[in-house]
C-alpha cells in the first residue's frame, strides 16, 4: 500500500473517531449543578437503581456519574464519586453536555444520543502536553478537531477520556476499531465542552477534564456510569 492510500485509510478513521463527539452549536448552555443526595452514599451511587447498580464491578473505587436531565436533552451533570470502606462519598460536580438528542439504551452511529450505560475508563488523551493523568495518556496532534467544524469546536479534544464502548481498552482514545461493528458506534469520549450538546459523547469544561485526568486512577478501577435520570433510576 502507498504512502499516500495509507495516510487516507488513517485520516478517515480519525475522522470517523472524532465524527462521534462533535455536536452543532445549537443547544442552549450548559444547566446549572443540580442538587445531588447526601454527601456520603452507604448503598451505592444516588438515583441509579438495581438494574444499573449491579454492572458496576465490585473492585470499582471511582465512579463517574453523569446525570442527564431528560431522556431527549443535552444537558446534564456530571458527579465524581470515591469510595471509602463500603460509602461513596460525593467528591465534586460539574455541568455537562451529552448527545444533542439525548440519551438511548441502543445507540448506533450518527443516532446523536449518547448510550446508557456503566462503562470502564482506561486510557486518555489529546492535543495537549499530559496535564498528570494517571490514565494513560497519549498526546498527538491527530486529535485536533478538524477545522472545516465550527471554530467553538476547535478544542473539544485538547483533552480526551475514553468511555470502554465497543473499543479496545488499553488503546489511545482515537483507536478506530469496534469490535462490535461499526454500525454500533465509538469514539465515546469525555471531552472539553463547546457549550452544547454533542454527537454522543459528554463534555465539561476543561478545569473540571483536568481535575479527572489527574484524580481517576487505574488502580481503583473507575468508570462512568450515565445515562438520563429516569432511566439512571430506572
Amino acid at each position: 500500500m502507498s504512502i499516500d492510500v495509507r495516510c487516507a485509510v488513517l485520516c478517515g478513521s480519525l475522522i470517523l473517531a472524532l465524527a462521534a463527539c462533535a455536536g452543532s452549536p445549537d443547544a442552549g448552555p450548559p444547566t446549572k449543578p443540580r442538587a445531588g443526595a447526601a454527601t456520603i452514599a452507604p448503598s451505592g451511587i444516588p438515583d441509579v437503581g438495581d438494574r444499573l447498580q449491579r454492572r458496576i464491578p465490585a473492585d470499582a473505587r471511582q465512579v463517574v456519574a453523569v446525570y442527564g436531565v431528560g431522556e431527549d436533552s443535552p444537558d446534564s451533570t456530571v458527579v465524581l464519586y470515591t469510595k471509602r470502606g463500603s460509602a461513596w462519598h460525593r467528591v465534586r460536580d460539574w455541568p455537562a453536555h451529552n448527545g444533542k438528542k439525548g440519551w438511548t439504551t441502543d445507540h448506533h452511529e450518527g443516532d446523536k444520543r449518547s448510550p446508557v450505560g456503566v462503562f470502564t475508563l482506561t486510557d486518555a488523551g489529546g492535543v495537549l502536553k499530559d496535564p498528570g493523568s494517571r490514565l494513560p495518556y497519549t498526546r498527538s496532534a491527530a486529535f485536533a478537531a478538524p477545522r472545516w467544524w465550527a471554530k467553538s469546536h476547535w478544542h473539544d479534544f485538547d483533552y480526551v477520556i475514553a468511555i470502554d464502548y465497543n473499543r479496545v481498552r488499553g488503546t489511545p482514545p482515537n483507536d478506530p476499531t469496534r469490535p462490535e461493528g461499526e454500525h454500533k458506534g465509538g469514539g465515546i469520549w469525555l471531552h472539553m465542552d463547546h457549550g452544547s450538546g454533542t454527537s454522543a459523547c459528554v463534555s465539561l469544561s476543561k478545569s473540571a477534564m483536568e481535575y479527572l485526568l489527574r484524580t481517576l486512577d487505574p488502580d481503583r478501577h473507575p468508570v462512568v456510569v450515565m445515562g438520563d435520570r429516569a432511566d439512571l433510576a430506572g
